[in-house]
């Protein structure tokens, strides 16, 4: 197995820096998957508590200037490592307004991902900081499990709000409950509920907008003004929430009625799904 990359372009090293502290937000612990095209950032439900799902993805050719890798073999061109996101996300925050940054898989006294920094200094030489990241190589026989998730087919979907609102809402909500109930209709219509033994609040967002619906929805018999809902547990939605540095390009929350709610959003180039399962 071999992996080696270079981003040379400022936008482009910036752009992945904040990729990468997103990811730090939502999972303590993720996948890199690394194929010839792509890289994913993955949390598995299988492997995180609570069901938890995250598949987020970017073409290696919007960041790098240079990627060369080989996969476990020529018919499975793949490498799959796991790694604590933050320790990815905190050498990447030494890369600001470095000349280049190059990431190579090695193995020095541990398997790890050696990260390359190089700054120029005041006398306009440069010099290099290295980081080296634990990471571990994760066998054959669980790459079943790191597969994208299946999307589900929805009762709504609908276009969220700004989610700098959405999320100081969620954290006044998070005083009084610890469940929140998503629901949303066909009419662009999204509610935040909560109840509490003293108190219920519900925070209403209109004009939201619906995607076009796919020719496989289970939605197209539905009234406009049906709600489809979920409860959640308000700690997950705020935890993906505040993974959101950036207002995404496209921001679209899927339910699926008292089973899960999926988060599908486009950051320029970089697409994150997230799922969210409901409380029973």
């Amino acid at each position: 197995m071999k992996f080696r990359a270079r981003i040379v372009d400022t936008a482009c090293l910036n752009h992945f820096t904040r990729v990468s502290n997103m990811v730090a937000k939502l999972a303590k612990t993720c996948t890199l998957r690394i194929t010839p095209e792509k890289l994913n950032f993955i949390l598995s439900d299988k492997l995180a508590s609570g069901g938890v799902s995250m598949w987020c993805e970017l073409d290696q050719e919007n960041f790098f200037s240079e990627f060369q890798m080989e996969g476990v073999s020529a018919e499975q061109n793949e490498i799959y490592l796991e790694l604590t996101s933050e320790n990815l996300s905190r050498a990447l925050k030494t890369a600001q307004n470095a000349r280049a940054l190059k990431i190579k898989l090695t193995n020095k006294h541990f398997p790890g991902l050696t990260i390359s920094v190089e700054l120029l200094s005041m006398s306009s030489s440069s010099r290099i900081v290295t980081h080296d990241i634990p990471i571990k190589v994760i066998p054959r026989k669980l790459w079943r499990d790191l597969q994208e998730p299946s999307v589900p087919i929805a009762d709504v979907s609908i276009y969220l709000p700004v989610l700098k609102t959405m999320k100081s809402v969620v954290e006044k909500m998070k005083n009084i409950s610890n469940r929140v109930v998503i629901e949303a209709n066909l009419a662009g219509q999204l509610n935040l509920k909560i109840e509490s033994e003293l108190v219920s609040v519900t925070t209403h967002f209109r004009d939201l907008g619906n995607p076009p619906l796919s020719c496989e929805s289970t939605s197209q018999n539905r009234s406009p003004a049906e709600m489809a809902q979920v409860c959640v547990d308000i700690r997950k939605l705020l935890q993906f929430l505040a993974g959101q540095q950036v207002n995404p390009t496209k921001a679209l929350c899927n339910i699926v009625s008292n089973k899960m709610v999926h988060f599908d959003l486009l950051h320029e180039d970089v697409s994150l799904q997230y799922f969210v399962p409901a409380l029973s």
